[in-house]
């Protein structure tokens, strides 16, 4: 058995990779895969030679692994016979039992998805008693392709590239592309799934019920994603996001009857409440606006922030810019057309 570090670390390395089944690795590909761990861990790189050797050590004593290797698109690639075995399972300790308790506990949303069972599986597996749940999240059952929620989070956290082929509501027509996922998200109860395109490695988003197939690309190499999502996220209301649009300031004033829901509901985490000079300011502009509140945030405009703006009615008043205050008088221009013409 080795001794040193850096052999026992790349070796738990690699029975991670030969027991994976989402991605078709080569010995050049293990070592490259090893390699990237050992460098993020602080350790010294190694060659393929030493790979080999390591890979040999786990076929012998005193594991004796057995090891397949099969071509595909004309690579010798590797992995366990069974996809199940590993060198290195163990029994849980029950603090690590009571701490996925809670885990399993905690996501329990997910229960009755299609693709989710796996979690009742494993509180089975690990002798998990039930226990009450403590947090309770929205779920919508009736939501299409619900299932896919299930499937495409077993492959964001196994970092395996996808083709995707999906429809718009506007075209008929189904299309594909290739796409590394890296992120679900939801957003007025509707999931997204976030990831880059293969070709330009453009962040694009897919809504889940506009997805008809998922079909899994183990010989392309999965890309992490160098963004940071999350700050993609701070910019904007919902999902829709334009990369050449600036963020913008709204300031708009909220009735005395939503003030409330607005104070202690942001409609954005930037959402600042003018009080003292500002507030003055604002009243001697505005002295047709009577009591109330005057509210501001910073967004990218896009489609999702107009229709929050807009669900307050008369209760929420846009006062800049000027662009988003034209586009919702054009939408109640609009509605007002639509509903006369029913009269």
């Amino acid at each position: 058995m080795p001794t040193n570090k850096n052999a026992l670390t790349r070796i738990y390395y690699l029975d991670g990779y030969l027991s994976d089944r989402n991605h078709y690795y080569d010995i050049h590909e293990l070592t490259d895969k090893c390699n990237e761990m050992l460098y993020d861990a602080g350790l010294p790189e190694v060659t393929q030679r030493c790979i080999e050797k390591d890979i040999k050590y786990i076929q012998g004593d005193p594991f004796y692994a057995e090891i397949e290797r099969y071509w595909s698109n004309g690579r010798s690639c590797i992995r366990y016979l069974d996809s199940s075995y590993s060198i290195f399972k163990k029994e849980l300790t029950e603090e690590e039992c009571n701490l996925l308790q809670e885990v399993l506990n905690t996501i329990g949303q997910f229960d009755g998805l299609s693709n989710f069972n796996w979690l009742d599986d494993l509180k089975n597996g690990l002798g998990l008693k039930e226990r009450p749940k403590i947090i309770s999240f929205s779920n919508n059952p009736n939501l299409l392709n619900s299932n896919l929620l299930g499937v495409l989070f077993d492959y964001i956290a196994n970092r395996v590239v996808v083709k995707l082929e999906y429809h718009t509501f506007t075209e008929g027509v189904i299309k594909e592309i290739v796409f590394h996922p890296y992120l679900l998200k939801q957003y007025n109860n509707r999931w997204y799934v976030f990831g880059a395109d293969d070709k330009d490695n453009k962040v694009l988003s897919f809504a889940l019920d506009r997805i008809d197939r998922v079909v899994v690309q183990p010989d392309k190499k999965y890309r992490k994603c160098k963004k940071d999502l999350s700050k993609r996220f701070s910019d904007i209301i919902g999902v829709t996001f334009y990369e050449d649009k600036p963020v913008e300031r709204i300031v708009f004033w909220v009735s005395d009857h939503s003030k409330g829901y607005v104070t202690t509901k942001p409609l954005h985490e930037s959402q600042i409440l003018f009080k003292s000079k500002k507030e003055e300011v604002l009243r001697a502009q505005y002295p047709q606006l009577q009591g109330g509140s005057f509210f501001s945030i910073d967004c990218i405009p896009n489609y999702e922030l107009t229709r929050e703006l807009c669900s307050f009615g008369k209760d929420l008043l846009v006062l800049s810019p000027e662009s988003i205050k034209t586009e919702i008088i054009n939408r109640i221009k609009g509605m007002w057309e639509d509903y006369n013409s029913l009269s």
